[in-house]
């Protein structure tokens, strides 16, 4: 994709439109997760690997029970692995987050005095930090405008949209900081992953319940799936409590 006008003019219109459609949706688990502790830069930090490759019911949950255990660094740090497995159970790959958890945290005490730090080059430092946690990290718990964060989702939709031509997320992330205006880059992955959880899905994507179908030439998408009268009725009715929260 060639950045221009008029492309540019095309990533703001499925941004607003993104923007409109995904309320009433369920939010990702860790943006879930970062609204109800307040944003806090280590819980975000810690749910964030315990997402990769889990589903988002079941990251929420684990992290809830976790962080009713421990919710610094230093408490943390101070749990022996096979408690954090139990704690984090069923999450995918436990036992191997786990032990990165533990190890997170006593690098985050000894190294970074229980904080933890504000640049990529000192978060991707941490065990089972790559950057698509940094990036997340950064934009909900530091309130970054200078980072995008890209997920599978967040890769097959903006090849699919035909905003980038990558072959792997960190590609993407490159593509997109050049192919996008920064003003969207701290919503791409909250709208492009809701998105992707609901209807532009890895397989069989729902095109017919798309607010943007017109807009995305579908790259790569040979079948469709059929629409959802569930997903609808949700939109429709969080529409109707929208227009009756506006003034009149």
């Amino acid at each position: 994709m060639r950045t221009s006008k008029a492309a540019g003019k095309v990533v703001e219109n499925v941004m607003r439109e993104l923007a409109r459609a995904i309320t009433g949706l369920d939010m990702p688990a860790v943006e879930k997760i970062s609204e109800e502790q307040a944003d806090d830069p280590f819980q975000i930090l810690i749910a964030t690997i315990l997402s990769a490759r889990t589903q988002d019911a079941t990251t929420h949950a684990a992290s809830t029970r976790l962080f009713k255990r421990a919710r610094t660094p230093r408490t943390m740090a101070r749990l022996p692995v096979n408690e954090i497995e139990r704690l984090i159970y069923p999450v995918s790959f436990y036992r191997h987050k786990a032990r990165y958890l533990r190890a997170c945290c006593e690098m985050l005490v000894k190294r970074f005095g229980g904080h933890v730090p504000r640049t990529m080059e000192e978060l991707i430092m941490l065990p089972g930090v790559g950057r698509k946690t940094a990036n997340l990290v950064m934009i909900l718990g530091f309130k970054s405008l200078q980072n995008i964060c890209v997920d599978t989702h967040v890769h097959r939709i903006s090849n699919r949209l035909g905003w980038v031509e990558t072959k792997q997320p960190e590609e993407t992330e490159q593509a997109l900081y050049r192919n996008t205006e920064r003003r969207w880059w701290p919503f791409i992955n909250l709208y492009l992953v809701t998105w992707g959880q609901n209807v532009c899905r890895p397989v069989y994507p729902r095109c017919g319940d798309c607010v943007i179908a017109t807009q995305c030439p579908r790259i790569g998408v040979t079948r469709i799936g059929s629409p959802s009268p569930r997903l609808r009725r949700n939109r429709a009715e969080a529409r109707r409590a929208s227009a009756e929260r506006s003034p009149q």
